[in-house]
């Protein structure tokens, strides 16, 4: 038991705090953006004053970058006394937005019972500032470490890291020999190990018609109910079928064990931005937004095949249907080894910080995980933090103050065990 480290982070519990609330009340709310270069100044200052060297960078030219809106990230770099390793702690800022049926401001960062709320406290400013001031109390109790420490702030996980995680991944910036083991303080609860995600697929689907005057539809044909030809095929065929898929996954929660698939939107006929009367139009296109989940067992030509197989069917059977599928996003499911060193080490430190055996566990949906995959190559690589993943994104949202001075803990003498290479 390392109390030297443990009781700096004790006596660290209001500073904690502290940061906690102070990134909270940056709005950094994705879309559009808001805020990310405040926050991300906020958090170059704090590192700068700790002796890190700190960099923005931005995401020029993806999705929602404008002069207005600029895709700030900052990324900042401690190294040691002596060559070694290097660990990453990447947290991203941007938070979704607050919505109806708060009872706190939910960007004041409101203290109360022991526990911090506000939008983003889980989801995982929260995890930020478990992370810096883990790092800055290990630096403090081992100033002759070797390696380096690195610390980010990245934009639009929420919109799928495009701007952010996958932008400073394709320059480098988190692959060997930059880095070697990355930390991701996502809410994922303080004695679970998040070692992947399911895959994903989103899709829009279009079903085509022809324009008619609503008081003779004859004379045309309704996307819409060709549209609703569509949904009853998938509620009698596809959504059976995934419900029966299982996997070695560990995925939480339970539910998210099966394939699932969500119509995220569905859109016809009139646009929904029209004022006054409704135009009294045979509607001639209809679109459907899908964001289909797979398993790790599943391969992503099966997985769209399964749905555009129901779609031939309709066309083949129902007169005049025809569709047109666009792609939208595609991920490969993901799930890192137990033996890795990163594993190994916060799983160790779960066990000295709190004496019990950790949770292996896989996320339901995407993080940024998947950029430092697939784009960095780098592997060794999990999501650890503190937080209740049932809280994000719902209205007060809150994370237990005991639960990020323990996943602090944790993170500290995790980052001490890779730094000193204590792990195979």
């Amino acid at each position: 038991m390392d109390d030297k480290l443990f009781n700096v982070i004790d006596d660290r519990r209001d500073e904690i705090v502290a940061l906690t609330v102070d990134l909270i009340r940056f709005p950094t709310i994705n879309p559009p953006g808001d805020a990310y270069r405040p926050c991300a100044e906020y958090i170059a200052a704090r590192l700068q004053k700790r002796g890190f060297e700190t960099t923005f960078i931005r995401g020029e030219g993806t999705p929602g970058d404008t002069d207005r809106y600029p895709r700030t990230n900052v990324i900042a770099r401690y190294d040691g006394r002596t060559p070694g390793p290097t660990v990453h702690f990447n947290s991203h800022i941007d938070v979704v937005a607050a919505a109806d049926g708060w009872t706190v401001d939910p960007f004041a960062g409101v203290i109360k019972d022991g526990k911090v709320y506000g939008r983003g406290a889980c989801d995982m400013k929260g995890g930020m500032a478990a992370s810096i001031v883990a790092a800055e109390a290990f630096m403090d109790v081992y100033p002759d470490f070797p390696g380096a420490i690195e610390i980010s702030g990245t934009v639009d996980e929420e919109s799928g890291g495009y701007g952010g995680v996958a932008y400073m991944a394709a320059k480098g910036l988190f692959s060997k020999p930059r880095v070697d083991h990355v930390i991701i303080p996502e809410p994922l609860n303080k004695d679970r190990i998040c070692l992947g995600h399911r895959g994903v697929w989103w899709a829009e689907i279009a079903t085509r018609g022809e324009v008619a005057h609503g008081s003779m539809p004859f004379l045309g044909d309704c996307a819409v109910r060709h549209m609703g030809a569509v949904l009853r095929a998938f509620e009698d065929e596809l959504f059976p079928a995934l419900a029966k898929k299982t996997t070695r996954m560990p995925v939480v929660p339970d539910g998210a064990r099966s394939s699932t698939m969500n119509i995220n939107s569905i859109h016809g006929g009139q646009t929904d931005d029209y004022s006054g009367l409704p135009s009294p139009n045979v509607p001639d296109c209809c679109r459907m937004t899908i964001d289909r989940r797979f398993l790790l067992e599943e391969k992503l030509d099966t997985v769209k095949s399964e749905v555009t197989t129901i779609l031939e069917g309709l066309k083949r059977k129902r007169p005049k249907f025809d569709y047109e599928i666009r792609d939208l996003m595609e991920v490969e499911p993901l799930m890192t080894d137990r033996d890795m060193p990163v594993v190994t080490a916060v799983a160790a430190g779960i066990r000295e910080v709190m004496g019990i055996e950790p949770e292996y566990v896989i996320s339901p949906g995407t993080y940024d995980q998947k950029h430092i995959a697939r784009i960095g190559h780098l592997h060794d690589c999990i999501a650890y933090g503190p937080g209740i993943l049932d809280l994000a994104h719902r209205p007060d949202e809150w994370i237990g103050i005991d639960d990020m001075v323990e996943s602090a803990k944790v993170m500290a003498v995790s980052l001490k065990a890779l730094l000193n290479r204590q792990v195979p």
